[in-house]
């Protein structure tokens, strides 16, 4: 072939590429050429991920933010964040003719005026809704399935962050509309805020621009609530995938998965495809409920005014812990110091709540220094082999659940009819006994179920076929464990208490003592792992009494062709 017709040819099969084609690949080169992206494209698409139901917790926190976004960008064209007086003369006529800040007027114009605007309002609300509860079980589940452990402490750290930034965000959008509801809420703030000693009178003064309500707060939320918590969040976000991607992904025990491998998919595709259709399934989730399920009706409340407190009001649900811890505070709680009032009722909840968030943000640190665990963890353990620490998670979530409770304490008393009292002292004697007995109770649940692993592990299942032996005996005959259920019931790491050793000077100090106090406590209960050479004399007892007896599963397949 000549060299005029090969290039006939090539100029032939460009025209007959489609104009997208040419334009795609185009763009690709010119952009290729100019930043070497195409290294990065192909480094991330051969990036492998696991695959499990449980890793779509943190997705849908992730979807969730890209809705409220989203949507929130929408309501941003017609908020006005200011609280200058204006009367209202939209649509509602409930409302017609009521002073008002322009933050309302513009809320109920958005609700009643804009065509679609109370949908989007409602997918806004849900979806920082979602989004906090999505980091909320995200998070339960890093922690139960030890996924917290290095090198990933900082990604847990990073993880708490976002969850009081959104919890930040969700209650500074809340506070925006200036209604009697969200008016409350602040004036709760302020009142905490004014219970702390010597600075409390100040930061209030400072936040609200004088004496509560001022004029400036709704403009401050919405600077933060648009602009610098977002930020905040964005790069977070970015910063926790990153180290996710550094660090790999956690896994759960399975054949061929170690501590030095990941077996999965890879990014391109399979999970851009995953990833893609999973997000419109979170956002049709949250359009379904914005549809048929109403949130935060404001013209039911009317404008903010200090003088009516309604009854039978609380705040979003990541906020009601608090609420609850200042309900739970004892009345009269207060200490004279000189010429201060330390306000007990406003402290001590603070106190507890800083304590509660603060042991949190730092369990992955405390529990690297009980343990003396320096190895790096790539396999996400199961709760049950971890008994300790699932149940100090189960304690956790009850105190929380009871904070939480404390919030509706009214509603309970209403609906139940029962003395708001009795709810009251109830959830404060729950308070510190319940988390103790539900630890104790998960611990010992987590240690039987250990055992019944073992169990199984060594002697099979049930296969509920008994034969009788010559000598008379009835002896059940169990089926043995598969090799790949084998990797799922068998605790691969062992831990033992730390040894105190003295210094260089044959001292113990009280640091050691403590520790090593806390390490006997953490690891007391425990059971050693099956042992390679338990499984193998296990394995070959099964087989001899499989050969001796029958197989129950080779008998079965038998009567089923019988029957056939």
């Amino acid at each position: 072939m000549s060299t005029a017709a090969a290039t006939d040819n090539a100029q032939q099969g460009e025209k007959q590429k489609p104009l997208g084609g040419r334009f795609v690949g185009a763009t690709a080169n010119y952009l290729d050429e100019r930043t070497s992206l195409s290294g990065l494209v192909k480094e991330l698409g051969r990036k492998v991920f696991p695959d499990h139901w449980s890793f779509m917790l943190g997705e849908i926190a992730l979807w969730s933010f890209v809705v409220v976004l989203i949507s929130g960008t929408y309501l941003t064209f017609f908020f006005q964040a200011s609280m200058v007086e204006t009367h209202y003369t939209g649509a509602y006529p409930l409302m017609r003719g009521i002073e008002m800040s322009a933050a309302m007027e513009s809320t109920l114009r958005i609700s009643f005026d804009i065509r679609g605007g109370l949908l989007v309002r409602q997918i806004h609300h849900w979806a920082a809704l979602v989004f906090v509860a999505g980091i909320g079980v995200h998070m339960l589940r890093v922690f139960f399935t030890g996924a917290f452990r290095k090198p990933r402490e900082l990604n847990w750290v990073i993880g708490f962050v976002l969850f009081v930034l959104a919890m930040a965000e969700g209650f500074t959008g809340y506070s925006l509309p200036d209604d009697l509801l969200s008016g409350n809420g602040l004036r709760i703030i302020d009142g905490m805020i004014k219970g702390i000693p010597l600075i409390g009178t100040w930061t209030s003064y400072l936040l609200f621009g004088g004496e509560f309500p001022g004029t400036d707060i709704v403009g401050r939320l919405y600077t933060l609530h648009i602009l610098i918590l977002p930020l905040l969040v964005i790069a977070l976000i970015a910063v926790h995938l990153l180290l996710m991607i550094i660090n790999k992904h956690t896994q759960f025990a399975g054949p061929g998965r170690t501590n030095d491998n990941v077996v999965g998919y890879p990014m391109m595709p399979v999970y851009m495809s995953k990833m893609g259709g999973f997000f419109f399934i979170v956002f049709g989730a949250i359009v379904l409920m914005a549809s048929l399920v109403q949130i935060n009706p404001i013209w039911n409340y009317g404008p903010y005014d200090p003088s009516p407190v309604s009854a039978g009001t609380q705040p979003d649900w990541y906020i009601g812990f608090a609420d609850g811890m200042l309900r739970l505070a004892p009345s009269n709680w207060d200490i004279q110091l000189g010429n201060y009032t330390l306000s007990m009722g406003i402290l001590a909840p603070l106190l507890i709540i800083v304590v509660f968030l603060v042991a949190v943000f730092f369990y992955p640190f405390i529990e690297a220094w009980v343990t003396g665990d320096k190895r790096e963890h790539h396999i996400a353990q199961r709760p049950r082999n971890a008994a300790t620490r699932t149940a100090i998670g189960a304690a956790g979530v009850v105190m929380y659940a009871v904070m939480w409770a404390a919030a509706s304490s009214d509603i309970i008393a209403t609906h139940f009819r029962l003395t708001m009292e009795g709810i009251i002292h109830f959830l404060q004697v729950s308070l510190f006994v319940a988390p103790v007995v539900v630890y104790f109770i998960t611990k010992r649940v987590c240690i039987a179920l250990q055992k019944k692993d073992r169990e199984i592990v060594l002697h099979g299942f049930e296969s509920g076929r008994i034969v009788r032996l010559p000598g008379g005996e009835y002896r059940e005959v169990h089926k043995p464990v598969d090799e790949y259920e084998r990797w799922k019931l068998v605790a691969e790491e062992t831990y033992e208490p730390l040894v105190v050793r003295p210094d260089d000077n044959g001292r113990i100090g009280f640091g050691q003592n403590l520790r090593a106090s806390i390490s006997r406590w953490f690891f007391e209960d425990r059971l050693a792992p099956v042992t390679e050479t338990e499984y193998r004399a296990a394995l070959e007892h099964q087989q001899h009494a499989l050969h001796e007896y029958g197989d129950p599963n080779h008998d079965e397949l038998e009567s089923g062709h019988d029957k056939h």
